[in-house]
């Protein structure tokens, strides 16, 4: 299902919700310092990057445009943090993305035509500023502090000399304890 929105063509799936993608945009790997932008609507609120995802849109694509019209910021996408619903006023469901901003635009498509700004915040006082007006996006920066992997999502998988070394002291111990 499509809906038009000046510029935009909203879609549904085939639950009747609003397919949506954002992205919790990083500093760094260490994913301490995280990315707002002003709300469009109300330009004294923060809220994560996001939006509508458009017809043959993949939910990582959107994410990424969205960071980019709405944060001007450019980066390494990592992993997918998890898909969230919205079910109260509007149904929502965004697949939201952890992103490590590698280029930081000096002026950007949504500051010049909206004013937006952006800030970066302590995962902590994000979470504080969210809360109140944005619930759900508070939710995403909870859904990471449990998730906590400091690897971006990108895993380290020991070398082959590492698990070489580690099969021979399986192996020792094995045989020490016969």
């Amino acid at each position: 299902i499509m809906k038009l929105k000046p510029n935009q063509t909203r879609t549904y799936d085939g639950e009747g919700f609003k397919k949506r993608a954002a992205c919790l945009c990083f500093k760094n790997e260490r994913e301490e310092e995280v990315l707002l932008v002003s709300s469009s609507r109300h330009p004294d609120q923060w809220i994560v990057p996001g939006g509508g995802m458009e017809p043959e849109e993949e939910p990582w694509g959107a994410a990424v445009r969205e960071v980019f019209e709405e944060a001007g910021v450019k980066g390494k996408l990592g992993r997918l943090l998890g898909v969230f619903e919205q079910n109260q006023d509007r149904k929502h469901r965004t697949y939201v993305y952890v992103l490590t901003v590698t280029e930081t635009l000096e002026a950007w498509e949504d500051s010049v035509n909206i004013g937006r700004k952006r800030e970066w915040f302590t995962v902590d006082e994000a979470i504080k500023v969210l809360q109140s007006h944005k619930p759900v996006h508070a939710e995403y920066l909870r859904r990471l502090q449990l998730s906590c992997s400091p690897t971006n999502g990108n895993s380290i998988l020991p070398t082959t000399l590492e698990k070489t070394l580690h099969i021979q002291k399986i192996k020792t111990i094995h045989r020490t304890q016969k």
